[in-house]
């Protein structure tokens, strides 16, 4: 890892409030990981892994309306993760995310430009569902934070796509808005990062799926060239 990268890695822990770094599993704890590593175990059976153990997880006050919790879905060994903020209603009934209207449509997104839903690894900043989908509070994101750090170590992406303001500006350690964001040439963890509206807000929207679509298009060149020299 780069000195900048290790130093926008601490920056984010900080300001979620992370002031120790755990080597243990134990939900209780905060295990944030380095990133990135090389992972040699599988990383499939390492994700399902993680995915039960912090099922009962009680950090946050999100907890007190899970049904399930929504950890992650899609490929391992993905070149892309894509990045929400929170599950919604149909997410917390399945625990899979982006499965109700607003995943409909992140599937279609993905598919404009040339990827399945299946080669992408696709989570949120938090785990559980937010009451009513409000925006994760803090102490929420800052509690799933080390959750979404293993993630990346283990799939190690070569790109990311952020879906939305929080997500973006929770990741990026910044107040700029989305329209800054999204015109940006933006890293994270020393890899390409692109930011652009959330499916959500989309259907809220309808006037930001042009710009939208001219995110996507932006994304899927640098996409392209890095799944072609894998």
């Amino acid at each position: 890892m780069s000195i900048r990268a290790l130093k926008q890695h601490l920056e984010l822990l900080q300001n979620c409030g992370i002031s120790q770094i755990y080597r243990s599993a134990d939900i209780s704890r905060a295990s944030a990981p380095p990133v990135p590593t090389v992972v040699s175990q599988n990383k499939a059976a390492q994700l399902a892994s993680l995915a039960e153990a912090y099922a009962a997880c009680t950090k946050c006050k999100l907890h007190e309306e899970r049904i399930k919790l929504v950890y992650g879905d899609g490929d391992p060994n993905a070149t892309v993760m894509v990045i929400g903020e929170g599950p919604g209603e149909q997410e917390n009934i399945q625990g899979r995310p982006f499965v109700g209207r607003a995943g409909q449509l992140l599937d279609k997104m993905l598919l404009a430009i040339h990827i399945p839903r299946e080669e992408a690894y696709i989570c949120n900043i938090v785990k559980c569902r937010p009451p009513g989908n409000r925006n994760p509070e803090a102490d929420e994101r800052s509690s799933c934070m080390p959750y979404l750090m293993e993630q990346i170590q283990i799939v190690q992406p070569k790109v990311f796509l952020l879906l939305g303001l929080v997500a973006a500006q929770t990741l990026l350690n910044t107040k700029e808005s989305m329209t800054v964001l999204r015109e940006q040439s933006l890293t994270l963890f020393d890899r390409p990062a692109y930011v652009t509206y959330h499916p959500s807000a989309l259907l809220r929207n309808p006037n930001w799926k042009r710009p939208a679509w001219e995110d996507l298009q932006r994304f899927q060149v640098h996409y392209e060239m890095l799944r072609n020299a894998r």
